[in-house]
């Protein structure tokens, strides 16, 4: 082997190296994401405002791989889930007012407590529909807002 020859193999190896340890951590940065979410609405200070990031199959369950919780204050407050990997999900919000880990509903079905989806999915008629509140999760931080809606009059 030339002297040229075993340069060039060498840098190829040190390149090869590099290359894959620049591959390793942009894959390793793109594992997984924070998503935050700006809830609006808010009524009151009461309890705790919930997030889950569900997937086709935990959509409007209690099951959502992903979840996280703020204190409640009115208006808006930011939720932030932290480490989601890159993907296609759907927000599911509401204000657990009481603290028992529960949306409440009324003799009809109605939720007492406000409810919000990611895209503000409409509800027409019952809950929205995955395709609605589906989002895209593929930065290293995510940022969306969703809205709460009060079915009950407080």
């Amino acid at each position: 082997m030339t002297q040229w020859q075993f340069r060039n193999a060498r840098n190829a190896t040190v390149g090869g190296s590099l290359a894959a340890l620049a591959f390793g951590l942009a894959t390793a940065q793109a594992a997984a994401a924070d998503l935050a979410i700006t809830v609006a609405n808010v009524a009151n200070a009461q309890g705790k405002v919930l997030v889950a990031v569900c997937t086709p199959e935990t959509f409007l369950g209690p099951n959502c791989p992903y979840t996280a919780a703020e204190p409640a204050r009115p208006g808006s407050v930011t939720v932030v889930v932290h480490k989601v990997p890159p993907g296609t999900y759907a927000v599911q919000s509401f204000h657990d007012e009481n603290q028992n880990l529960e949306l409440d509903r009324n003799f009809l079905g109605l939720p007492k407590e406000g409810v919000g989806f990611s895209n503000d999915a409409p509800m027409r008629f019952g809950p929205p529909r995955y395709a609605d509140a589906a989002l895209t999760v593929a930065e290293p931080v995510k940022r969306t807002t969703l809205t709460l809606r009060y079915f009950v009059e407080r």
